[in-house]
């Protein structure tokens, strides 16, 4: 199970287009938003990998559909519309305010008039999209590694998703926070969270364990992600695999480096190994009833 090998992810090399990106994609992702109804949880929302690069999949736009994808092969914005009309923009370096005025613009060269709230969300000091001037940054090498990346990620993930029948979220990416998650669910309800605005109520309205991959940021390298929402007492020093995974006392969150995955003799058992021990140790603590969630040939014992 690979489509290729695991690239190198340095911050220090792409942080600046880590950052444009992000805010390139929130803008796709806002249009996204715009235009579909809400799905429980904010599933309408995120992009999702494509055969290129991210894609927004299928949206209605009065009596058509339209799909936006970022090819992160041939580097283009494409906007494909079901009667035909197609706008190509190159990816390039290019301010987030000049690529928020073409994007606007292909739209409306297409009859698409979609209104966005132009303000970032889920990051310090935001910028409005139409004033940034500051991230500027696209290296199409790094924009190709992110998503071979994301490709061999969301093969694993996929995998993991598959071996459990109860309520789970597709595979997706979340343009807001920038990472590739899936998320599972015990069915039951959750305590409501003290002074959680209305988009934390709406994600964390029922029990979960999220896993995903976060490609870095703010100094902080790529990784692997799992929480158990909310967190049983206990969860903390549980044993999880590979060696290389941690529980981090700040994030309230275990995790595990990209470059130890990628490092590994076998990327994708080790990635397998994080997120079944992280899944066994918060579904244990929590009492789920694993055996009506899961399909009888992923259940492993609870001692390793």
């Amino acid at each position: 199970m690979t489509n290729g090998p695991w690239p190198f992810l340095i911050l220090e090399d792409w942080q600046d287009t880590l950052a444009t990106l992000h805010m390139w994609t929130q803008i796709v992702g806002k249009i996204r938003m715009a235009t579909t109804p809400l799905v429980n949880h904010w599933w309408n929302v995120p992009l999702y990998v494509s055969a290129r690069g991210l894609t927004t999949s299928a949206m209605n736009y009065q009596d058509r559909v339209f799909e936006i994808e970022f090819d992160f092969i041939d580097h283009k914005l494409v906007i494909e519309c079901s009667d035909g009309a197609v706008k190509i923009l190159a990816l390039q370096p290019e301010s987030v305010a000049d690529f928020y005025e073409r994007v606007i613009a292909a739209l409306e060269g297409l009859d698409i008039h979609v209104k966005i709230w132009p303000m970032p969300v889920e990051v310090p000091e935001p910028i409005r999209f139409d004033e940034d001037e500051t991230h500027a940054s696209y290296d199409d090498e790094y924009a190709n590694r992110f998503w071979r990346a994301l490709v061999n990620i969301d093969e694993c993930f996929k995998e993991f998703r598959s071996r459990f029948i109860g309520k789970v979220s597709p595979v997706h990416f979340w343009w807001g926070s920038f990472d590739h998650a899936v998320t599972r669910f015990s069915g039951r309800t959750a305590p409501p969270r003290k002074g959680a605005d209305k988009i934390t109520v709406e994600a964390y309205s029922h029990e979960a364990i999220s896993h995903g991959f976060w490609p870095g940021g703010n100094g902080v390298e790529a990784a692997f992600y799992s929480y158990t929402a909310p967190e049983p007492t206990g969860l903390p020093e549980s044993s999880i695999e590979p060696r290389a995974a941690f529980y981090s006392k700040d994030m309230k969150e275990f995790l595990l480096p990209y470059e130890a995955v990628r490092n590994s003799p076998s990327p994708e058992t080790a990635l397998m190994d994080f997120l079944q021990s992280t899944y066994e140790a918060g579904a244990n603590l929590a009492k789920w009833d694993r055996k009506a969630l899961e399909r009888p040939e992923a259940i492993r014992s609870a001692t390793r």
